[in-house]
């Protein structure tokens, strides 16, 4: 399921998660905030993104194009 910005209230697991534990889960319950987590922590920390930042990190990950620091 894809998420609609400012309006997915509820964690959505990634479809690109592979059950294999390393999963992330999105919301964005606000038009300019999306947030991340690990699915296998729910009680843990989350990232939060400005819009366009997410969406260039997203194409990134699927251009293959980001490189560890």
């Amino acid at each position: 399921m894809a998420i609609r910005q400012g309006m997915t209230h509820v964690w959505t697991k990634s479809s690109h998660s592979a059950g294999n534990g390393a999963c992330v889960e999105v919301k964005s319950p606000e038009p300019q905030a999306v947030a991340v987590r690990d699915s296998k922590v729910p009680q843990g920390p989350s990232l939060a993104f400005v819009p366009g930042s997410w969406a260039a990190f997203v194409d990134a990950v699927g251009q293959g194009t980001l490189t560890r620091g």
